[in-house]
C-alpha cells in the first residue's frame, strides 16, 4: 500500500511539473483503496489537460469544454467515475468519440452531458445522436479507408512472403538435384553389355531374320538385311567413353546388380 501511494505521488509530480495545457492546475488525492481522484472542475477549462494513467476518478464539470479529443479517455483505463455535466458541448462531428465512448461506459458516468449547440440539437442528451446524424462525417469514411488499405498491404504481404517460400524452396530442389548421385542397377546377365542384347529385337526385325536365316528368300538384298540386323547398335567400344560422360556431367553411375 505504501509503495503505491508513492507511485501516485511521483505520477502526480510528474504531471504538474509537465508543461499543461491550462494555467489552473487540478487536484490529485489519493484513494484509500486505490487509485487517484482528480477534480478539475469550475477552472474555465477550455481543454481537458494530460492526466496520469492511474486515475480512477475524474471530475471535469463547470467548465467550457466543448469536445473531447479522439482517444482521450483510452489513456485512462481505470476510470471508475467521471462527472462531465455541464460543459457547453458543441455536438458537431468533434464530438463523435465522446458520444461513443459514453455509449460503451454509461455506468463510469454520474450524469450524461448534454448538448449546447447547435440549436437543432440543444439540451439534447450527447448519447441520443444517432449514426445518421454523424453520416455526413468524414471521420467514418476515413476509417472505413484505413482499415481497407490496413486489409489490402496484409493480403499482400501474406501473398509476397509466400511466392517468395515456393520460389526459395524450388531453388533448393534444383540445388539439391545437381549435388544427387543416381545409379541405375542392370541384372547380372546383361552386364557384360552383349552385342545381342544391343539388337533390335522387334518382332518384324525377327521375322525378317529368321527368313533370311532358313533360306526362304535366298536373294542378295536378303542377306545383306539379315547381316545388317546382327550388327550391334551401339559400338561397344565407345560404351566405357559414354558411362563417363553420364558419370561426370549428370552423375549418373551404372552398376551390376
Amino acid at each position: 500500500m505504501l509503495l503505491h501511494s508513492v507511485t501516485l505521488a511521483v505520477c502526480f509530480l510528474l504531471t504538474s511539473s509537465s508543461p499543461q495545457k491550462t494555467a489552473q492546475s487540478c487536484v490529485f488525492s489519493v484513494l484509500q483503496s486505490s487509485g487517484l481522484s482528480v477534480n478539475c472542475s469550475s477552472l474555465n477549462l477550455m481543454e481537458l489537460p494530460h492526466l496520469p494513467s492511474e486515475t480512477t476518478e475524474l471530475y471535469v464539470h463547470d467548465n467550457q469544454l466543448t469536445s473531447v479529443p479522439p482517444g482521450w479517455f483510452d489513456r485512462l483505463p481505470n476510470l471508475k467515475k467521471v462527472s462531465l455535466s455541464p460543459n457547453p458541448f458543441r455536438c458537431d462531428c468533434s464530438i463523435q468519440y465522446l458520444r461513443n465512448w459514453l455509449l460503451k461506459n454509461k455506468a463510469v458516468v454520474s450524469e450524461e452531458p448534454l448538448c449546447s449547440s447547435p440549436d437543432s440539437v440543444a439540451q439534447r442528451t450527447i448519447t441520443c445522436l444517432g449514426d445518421a446524424y454523424f453520416s455526413s462525417c468524414s471521420f467514418p469514411r476515413i476509417h472505413q479507408i484505413t482499415t481497407s488499405i490496413c486489409v489490402y498491404v496484409s493480403y499482400n504481404t501474406v501473398s509476397a512472403v509466400m511466392v517468395f517460400c515456393i520460389n526459395l524452396l524450388l531453388l533448393w530442389s534444383l540445388k539439391l538435384a545437381r549435388k544427387s548421385t543416381f545409379t541405375l542397377y542392370v541384372e547380372e546377365r546383361h552386364s557384360g553389355f552383349e552385342a545381342d542384347s544391343l539388337r533390335s529385337l522387334k518382332p518384324k526385325h525377327r521375322r525378317r531374320l529368321h527368313t533370311g536365316l532358313s533360306g526362304v528368300s535366298a536373294d542378295s538384298d536378303s542377306l545383306i538385311l539379315s547381316e545388317d540386323l546382327e550388327r550391334p547398335l551401339l559400338n561397344m567400344e565407345l560404351l566405357p567413353q559414354v558411362l563417363e560422360t553420364l558419370h561426370k556431367k549428370h552423375n549418373i553411375k551404372i552398376k551390376a546388380t
